[in-house]
């Protein structure tokens, strides 16, 4: 089954916590703190494979999560750095998020690694917070919370030349004459409901990927028919074979029918239409399509390039696939942004930053809310009380204490941060 367009969560591993522990050994006279930092969260990292050709597997695994990293432990050691979990995704696939709409990132060659989720870094342990006033200290920091991100995975196909038309145009007959594909043929419309790919080999050497696209209607790029969910998939190809039924009983007007296409890919994208294209007449088999492709050349411009064939015949397949094969040779590469191959390019993934906001939620409670102040209490650790006064000096120095005598808390209150509830004095 072929699927183009899935949604995902992933979740970055948490960094591992900071340790408290000191040092009582024979030979180490002074001892002092001895607490190891944690180590970082494993990273999300997506991965282009060249060799697949649809998002199916998401359609039975759409939750993806990395480990915690291993908290500190004694005698200064640190805690180990959690693993990254690799996603593979087709080459040509396109990551956007979810909530925001925002392009990531491009997966487009082989192997190429986006970091999507990046793992929490390891807190501290104490023994970073020694110092001349406070030579044992209870201090030790909490690893930072990993990342959640809702994306979705956007398949376009890679393939050299692309088959556009309308429904039974003959694209699938094409495709099965000069390739080894085997699409679905029949007699009606929409009988391919998926894009097929197939690899044309010629004795020149000169081998291309073509692409049989699901038949195009007029309405297509404001989701008509199969509409734009196909329509992505003509983005990536180097050249444009446009098929035209010339059977004089299928009550259509080619050049219309020519002209309507055109459109439908304008409103969608007007950069394919600069695009090399080959106007290709079919079923010049039967009886008096001879007469309606002589109609439909007199209505097209001298300087179109037009190759007629008759697919069932196998009449003029092979002159149509070396003439694409050379118009391929002086065609624009399509550019995308690929970073170097050594380089995993990352996404900063930055939350929106909500400001400091006190909520009165009782006649004596209130509600703290704000990013800064809330990452700072996943951070802290307050099993010892060591902890609790940093938190507590921590949360003055950001003007908390400050905020909530403005909004009328008085000593005896409560005040919650996230799910940590508090005494005010």
């Amino acid at each position: 089954m072929f699927v183009d367009n899935v949604k995902i969560t992933v979740r970055s591993g948490k960094g591992g916590d900071g340790a408290v522990s000191f040092r009582h050994e024979k030979y180490v006279p002074l001892g002092g703190p001895a607490g190891g930092d944690g180590g970082r969260g494993g990273d999300i990292i997506l991965k282009a494979n060249e060799g697949m050709n649809t998002l199916m597997d998401f359609r039975y695994k759409r939750i993806f999560k990395a480990e915690a990293g291993q908290n500190g432990q004694i005698k200064g050691m640190y805690g180990h750095k959690a693993d990254p979990v690799y996603i593979v995704v087709p080459a040509g696939t396109s990551v956007y998020d979810e909530d925001t709409g925002k392009l990531i990132g491009d997966l487009v060659e082989h192997n190429q690694e986006l970091v999507v989720a990046k793992g929490g870094s390891g807190g501290r342990g104490n023994i970073h917070f020694a110092n001349s006033k406070n030579r044992a200290p209870e201090i030790a920091e909490n690893g930072e919370p990993g990342q959640e991100l809702h994306l979705r995975l956007e398949l376009k196909l890679i393939a050299d030349v692309g088959l556009v038309g309308f429904p039974s145009v003959g694209k699938s007959t094409l495709l099965s004459v000069a390739t080894s594909a085997k699409p679905k043929i029949a007699a009606y419309h929409f009988t391919t409901l998926s894009p097929n790919l197939g690899m044309v080999k010629l004795d020149s050497g000169l081998d291309f990927v073509i692409a049989d696209l699901p038949g195009l209607i007029e309405g297509a790029s404001n989701g008509v028919g199969l509409g734009i969910q196909f329509l992505r998939h003509v983005e990536r190809t180097r050249v444009i074979l446009h098929l035209v039924d010339m059977d004089p009983e299928n009550g259509r007007d080619p050049y219309e029918d020519y002209v309507s296409i055109r459109n439908e890919l304008a409103k969608y994208d007007d950069n394919i239409l600069k695009r090399p294209e080959v106007i290709v007449p079919t079923k010049l088999d039967i009886p008096g399509s001879d007469e309606r492709l002589k109609e439909f050349k007199d209505q097209l411009p001298d300087d179109v390039d037009i190759f007629p064939i008759s697919s069932i015949q196998h009449t003029g397949v092979k002159d149509l696939m070396n003439h694409t094969s050379n118009v391929l040779q002086n065609a624009e590469p399509i550019h995308f942004e690929v970073q170097n191959e050594d380089e995993t390019k990352e996404y900063n993934y930055e939350s929106d930053a909500s400001p400091l906001k006190i909520e009165k939620d009782g006649e004596h409670s209130f509600i703290v809310k704000g990013e800064d102040v809330e990452r700072l209490l996943q951070r802290s650790n307050l099993d010892h009380q060591d902890g609790i006064m940093r938190f507590a000096r921590m949360l003055k120095g950001m003007g908390v204490e400050e905020a909530l005598m403005k909004a009328g808390a008085q000593s005896g209150d409560s005040v919650t941060i996230l799910d940590f509830t508090f005494e005010f004095i």
